[in-house]
């Protein structure tokens, strides 16, 4: 049984460790585009605490995902890299992802699918996880196994089951749980796949 997840912009740890859970998945692409999810932002940890970075999309009130464009005018892009290399540049593995990142997110994206498409692509590449994606052929209210709507940044995800890990700012602080799976792979590297399985 093939799960259905939302479209993601590197999306968050417990999002990826549900994946790696299945041989395939399916990416929710006919819903009606809603506001504030994970579907165009990202949280990382910063000297000041967790920040969002949030793509800005091109929709109107009725566009399906599928449709939603990308706004380049704010150019973002440059705007997210700067702002990953100051919160990640100390990190133990940010200079090994960091020219793979940056050729990620150079191109001009015409939807905002196709960008999520390359960043879990790559996600799952350097996870060395092989978990096919489709995507689905129209909308349905439900499906079996249905996680579309289980990782939100308006509801907070169980954190108990997260065993901390080393984090930048941890002298300043908090353990953060369940930011983007991007925190994870520069702080552990290769390291983070062992991770993921552990979480419950």
């Amino acid at each position: 049984m093939t799960p259905v997840f939302c479209t993601a912009y590197f999306p968050p740890i417990a999002y990826v460790a549900t994946l790696m859970q299945h041989n395939e998945a399916c990416i929710e692409i006919k819903e009606t585009f809603p506001k504030q999810t994970y579907r165009n932002r990202m949280e990382i940890m910063t000297a000041g605490g967790v920040r969002t970075l949030t793509v800005p999309v091109i929709r109107d009130n009725h566009s399906r995902t599928e449709e939603v464009g990308i706004d380049y005018k704010e150019r973002w892009n440059i705007i997210h890299l700067r702002t990953l290399a100051a919160a990640y540049s100390a990190s133990p593995y940010y200079q090994y992802y960091k020219d793979d990142l940056e050729a990620l997110l150079a191109p001009r994206y015409g939807k905002l699918v196709e960008l999520n498409e390359a960043s879990l692509k790559w996600v799952l590449r350097l996870l060395k996880t092989d978990c096919p994606l489709k995507y689905t052929e129209d909308y349905q209210k439900d499906y079996p196994l249905d996680y579309r709507n289980r990782f939100s940044p308006k509801v907070p995800y169980p954190t108990e089951g997260f065993p901390p890990y080393y984090q930048v700012f941890d002298d300043r602080q908090p353990f953060m749980p369940n930011l983007s799976i991007i925190d994870l792979l520069f702080n552990l590297g290769p390291e983070a796949k062992d991770y993921l399985k552990r979480i419950t």
